[in-house]
């Protein structure tokens, strides 16, 4: 009986051993590189990333907010989150993502979808109704954001002027733009436009191609609307993440904000070899560290430092 015994029990930790691997295998590959997401592109033309979008997900006790991904100008649900998505997947959260703001030019091309192009308010209308899909999906009572460049901005006008509020928790932002970009001082240009008549020549081009574009300026009609209202909800949860070598974004500064409910992160304060800029956050390992403590701040943990390129990273042991 006792050989029995132990035969059974030697052959119960043998197929036990399987299952376990099985639990590991089943973890979703996490890239760390843009490459990824120009892959994904090619292959399958503005998709889900992986980890994003199964709306049998059921958010659980230690992540009880599902998140949902906002991408960037030009960008989409499939440029922009080959990283995060499977990612926040793999820590548990019910991950959504989808591609706001195709115009009609965007929409014509056959092998990518660039989002973000129509006004911002029209986008935020996007969002709510996409926040909404997911709440009633979930049975959540609110949800988490993640944006990335526009995805820091455009949300702000579904949180302050279309009842946003009361359906998001956290909202945590990559290369956030707070007050508006210099870039090549175009808004100069654009004000000098103003001054001379020659604004509605300019806008009636950007509404074809880029509607969103003159609303990046600083002081464009859009921020000052912001700005009167408040840019920050005081029951909204901010955490802002900038990198020094942001490059559209000018000054990065204009992502850091002073708010008694806003928390700010300049990448390089925590990793000196970061050399990520504007796109690159999308796959950094050490943004990934802030985000994920931003959005479990209950079980922080710490952040990693390795070298990151403008291209990629190579991930810290364990990762």
């Amino acid at each position: 009986m006792r050989s029995f015994a132990a035969a059974v029990a030697v052959l119960v930790a043998v197929v036990a051993l399987p299952g376990t691997a099985s639990a590991e295998e089943q973890k979703l590959p996490v890239p760390w590189s843009l490459l990824a997401g120009v892959t994904a592109q090619l292959a399958h033309p503005d998709s889900p990333p992986p980890g994003a979008n199964d709306w049998s997900c059921e958010p659980s006790a230690e992540h009880p907010n599902p998140v949902v991904l906002v991408h960037g100008l030009i960008a989409n649900q499939t440029v922009n989150w080959q990283t995060f998505s499977p990612l926040l997947a793999n820590e548990g959260y019910c991950v959504y993502s989808f591609t706001y703001g195709v115009n009609s030019l965007g929409g014509a091309l056959p092998g990518y979808q660039p989002g973000g192009m129509t006004r911002m308010e029209d986008s935020a209308e996007e969002l709510k109704a996409f926040v909404e899909q997911v709440l009633a999906s979930t049975g959540a009572a609110k949800v988490d954001l993640l944006g990335h460049s526009q995805g820091t901005i455009m949300p702000s006008y579904y949180v302050r002027f279309l009842d946003g509020e009361s359906k998001v928790d956290k909202y945590v932002s990559l290369t956030p733009i707070w007050e508006g970009t210099t870039l090549a001082g175009l808004p100069l240009i654009y004000q000098t436009a103003q001054a001379l008549g020659l604004n509605p020549v300019i806008d009636a081009v950007a509404g074809v191609v880029c509607a969103s574009c003159p609303q990046f300026f600083q002081g464009s009609d859009y921020y000052k609307k912001l700005h009167a209202i408040g840019t920050f909800a005081p029951e909204v949860t901010y955490t802002n993440i900038v990198t020094r070598y942001d490059e559209l974004v000018v000054p990065y500064t204009s992502g850091i904000a002073e708010a008694p409910n806003v928390t700010n992160h300049v990448l390089q304060d925590y990793c000196p070899s970061d050399f990520a800029e504007h796109g690159g956050v999308m796959a950094d390992p050490v943004a990934a560290g802030l985000v994920l403590n931003a959005l479990d701040p209950d079980n922080p943990r710490d952040v990693p430092c390795t070298v990151v390129t403008p291209l990629g990273a190579q991930p810290p042991p364990g990762w």
